[in-house]
């Protein structure tokens, strides 16, 4: 099983002015943020990436190009830009302000009810969620295919995004999601098992992940939970 490390971007222009940014050109991260993915490039520095996936847009390609530079165990791979981890589709809502936004009816089904949520020009918020999760697992089964069971790689996509990629992982209602918060620069694990996916972490942002390098992933879950990562790094086996 491979693991896929999720890393939303960090905090951009369009996040401290309150502006959707949707697919908008040109959106780059703040000081804030570029500090806040030189932190996340810290925390995955020992944990060899045997690929390097991305949204397209701007914010994203820089947040993966930070995490990749800081890879101390080898060179990081050149990274892969792939439009199904782009940001959700708002059409019409794009640009616009989110306290403006806030007024509008189709904000309360955004909350409530998003499976129900179609954005005037745009996409729908389960239509984002099936390309995402398709793309996640399509991506997975190569990466294992090509680097083995104990590969990992990165992910790095927007908010929304992710979040409807924990929700499928974590068997949620796409109309639960809102309950996951996922922050800028934030890291989230997923292994994708034959029996179903396994979340070992969401929206982290503090805290080092060297463990992941050398944990072994179990075919089956643990009953009563394990004894955790540490016991799997301290195995000399």
């Amino acid at each position: 099983m491979a693991t896929v490390v999720l890393v939303r971007h960090g905090r951009s222009t369009a996040n401290t002015s309150g502006i959707l940014a949707g697919r908008l050109p040109g959106v780059e991260l703040d000081e804030l943020g570029r500090e806040q993915v030189a932190r996340a490039g810290e925390r995955l520095a020992a944990v060899p990436l045997v690929a390097v996936v991305t949204s397209p847009l701007e914010r994203c390609r820089s947040t993966a190009a930070a995490v990749a530079a800081a890879q101390l165990t080898q060179p990081a791979p050149a990274e892969t830009l792939d439009d199904d981890l782009t940001e959700c589709g708002y059409g019409d809502w794009q640009g616009r302000p989110l306290a403006e936004l806030a007024r509008e009816p189709l904000w309360k089904v955004v909350q409530r009810h998003p499976s129900s949520a179609v954005f005037p020009g745009g996409e729908s918020m389960a239509g984002m969620q099936s390309r995402a999760v398709s793309a996640i697992r399509r991506l997975d089964r190569a990466v294992e295919a090509e680097h083995g069971a104990g590969a990992v790689w990165l992910a790095v996509s927007h908010g929304d995004v992710i979040k409807s990629v924990l929700a499928d992982a974590l068997g949620m209602h796409l109309d639960l999601f809102q309950r996951i918060r996922v922050d800028p620069a934030s890291v989230s694990i997923v292994r994708y098992g034959a029996d179903r996916p396994e979340v070992l972490a969401t929206n982290t942002v503090a805290g080092e992940l060297s463990w992941l390098a050398a944990e072994k992933a179990a075919s089956t879950a643990t009953v009563g939970g394990g004894a955790g990562p540490r016991a799997a790094e301290a195995d000399p086996s």
